[in-house]
């Protein structure tokens, strides 16, 4: 039954309330402090505890994306499509070890302040404008758009009513700047946890009934029984999926260069940490890593547990059928929240909301930080004032977010498929920059021009590979495992793609750098002491159980 009952909106009204109430309150002790600099609103510098940093974290990180997409992943896959959540969760060690410490010793708040502190203002006004129109055009009409069509196929409100008002309730947080995202995120990120966790629950339960059993626990084991072939984390190259998740380059290849990339040069995440002292964003950022070893629970193995009931027999054709009569991995997850009891449905469909309000009001902040700090006041006004600057990151939200209410429906977003499309041509990109990062981090050689050939021939060169099998027979890649046979043409999987490309940039910049410094180039190079990377014991502890756990769920699922 597509439409929610009256305790459904009742839940629902009872989430919203809690975080619209929260906020305001947030907001206003704001007011009261006299707390109005650019930096309070665009990074809440110094109020952020750590316990808000991981749980902003993740709030802006799960959206539409994960519940909708990875749980069709799911659905289509397994458990394997689990390894971009917990090889996150590595990733986030590193990340905080090695990269915030770098940021926060040189005073770096946004990826283009650090791309001209290290560079020049070319590479940050190039990069400044890719990553608005890359937030804006991309990320976040996905959000808006595959959020509303969620929401509305399950409450059975109409689509553009969805998004309207996705919008104006991320705008009312964001509006209240960073320091109201970061605290009202723990209530999303809490409705989030918990309506996953129900919705996880009945989904398991429903599985055990179907053969006769009840409980969620008889339920994974007959799970793991029946879709024995979902729960392998590495696929073997005979594998119908292995171009989207091939073999060991999930442990040793492009899925680092996703994540590190993701997490590590992202202003839209980073952000999170840059307000904070040194301890608070390792803190925040330790805690936001156990979380992701959580997510596969909320989103993933309702997709399995999906999988199962249909091959049961469970739901009738259409229900998870596009039009052409195809099975839709993506219907997964709300065909499965249609079927929870009065009341629990109106509590996932909060938890649902809550990842996509949190990840809209990520996005449109960050991309008022960009606009605001690195375009308006360096381009267009550099005399403005205090408040000239946080009006203008308001007004940046407002219209943001109303291009990407009238463009979303345009794009045909829902006919190019859900997470993986999203992680493969976000991918085009993410090489070139993640070399650009790591070498002005590490190595006080890279230059400028280096950095250019980065930012521009890293995306020529992924686009170069994505098209080259066509007009290139690539067979001999086969046997190595970099090359799969796709209706009749070797392509490369987009993951060793990212790896070939990332090699290629790092060796360029290295041959361009070198031929720099012996023409008299001096880079910008940052201040970086090997000290600053030693760690409290207590984050040592933290990581090392991360770490154990890791190597327990990859050995066991292998």
């Amino acid at each position: 039954m597509n439409k929610l009952a009256s305790q459904d909106y009742i839940v629902f009204l009872v989430y919203f309330i809690v975080v619209a109430s929260y906020g305001y309150w947030v907001y206003n002790r704001k007011k009261k402090a006299e707390t109005s600099a650019s930096h309070d609103y665009f990074l809440a510098e110094g109020s952020l505890t750590w316990w808000a940093i991981g749980a902003s974290l993740i709030a802006s990180n799960i959206s539409a994306e994960q519940f909708i997409g990875m749980s069709g992943n799911g659905f289509k896959m397994g458990l394997a499509i689990s390894t971009y959540e917990w090889m996150a969760a590595a990733t986030l060690m590193i990340v905080a070890i090695f990269f915030i410490p770098v940021y926060l010793k040189n005073k770096i708040y946004t990826m283009p302040q650090f791309l001209n502190t290290r560079y020049n203002s070319t590479v940050a006004m190039i990069m400044a404008v890719f990553w608005l129109l890359l937030y804006v055009i991309v990320n976040l009409t996905s959000i808006l758009y595959l959020g509303a069509l969620a929401i509305s196929s399950i409450s059975g409100v109409n689509l553009y009513v969805c998004m309207y008002a996705l919008a104006i309730f991320a705008i009312v947080i964001t509006l209240g700047g960073m320091k109201v995202i970061g605290f009202t995120d723990v209530i999303q990120v809490f409705f989030l946890i918990l309506g996953g966790l129900v919705t996880t629950y009945l989904a398991l339960d429903l599985v055990a009934q179907q053969y006769g059993s009840t409980g969620v626990v008889s339920g994974f084991k007959l799970m793991m029984e029946h879709s024995s072939d979902h729960f392998h984390m590495i696929f073997k190259k005979d594998n119908s999926n292995f171009p989207s998740l091939p073999g060991l380059t999930v442990l040793i290849g492009g899925m680092w260069i996703v994540n590190l990339n993701y997490w590590g040069c992202n202003q839209y995440i980073t952000q999170r940490a840059l307000g904070a002292d040194l301890k608070t964003a390792r803190g925040g950022i330790l805690f936001a890593a156990f979380l992701k070893l959580l997510m596969p629970v909320i989103v993933v193995l309702p997709g399995i547990a999906a999988y199962v009931l249909n091959q049961k027999g469970y739901f009738t054709n259409h229900e998870l059928m596009d039009a052409s009569g195809e099975i839709v991995g993506d219907k997964a997850y709300p065909t499965l929240l249609n079927l929870l009891p009065v009341g629990f449905k109106g509590l996932s469909v909060a938890a649902l909301t809550a990842a996509i309000v949190a990840s809209l009001a990520g996005k449109a902040n960050s991309i008022a930080t960009i606009f605001t700090l690195d375009i308006y006041q360096k381009k267009i006004k550099p005399a403005a004032t205090e408040g000239e600057l946080v009006i203008t990151g308001k007004l940046t939200v407002l219209i943001a977010m109303i291009i990407g209410c009238v463009i979303s429906p345009l794009l045909g977003i829902d006919k190019k498929g859900g997470f993986e499309f999203i992680q493969e041509y976000t991918g085009f990109v993410s090489p070139g920059i993640f070399a650009m990062f790591i070498l002005g981090f590490f190595w006080k050689k890279a230059t400028s021009n280096a950095a250019l050939f980065a930012t521009i021939g890293g995306f020529l060169l992924s686009v170069l590979f994505k098209f080259l099998p066509h007009f290139v027979g690539l067979g001999f890649l086969e046997p190595l495992g970099f090359a799969t046979l796709n209706n009749g043409v070797y392509e490369i999987p987009f993951l060793d793609r990212m790896g070939f490309v990332f090699v290629i940039c790092m060796v360029v910049m290295y041959l361009i750098s070198s031929f720099d410094n012996r023409n008299g180039v001096t880079p910008h190079a940052l201040e970086v002491d090997t000290k600053m990377f030693k760690t409290t014991n207590g984050f040592a502890v933290g990581a090392l159980i991360i770490v154990g756990v890791l190597a327990a769920l990859y050995s066991f699922f292998w």
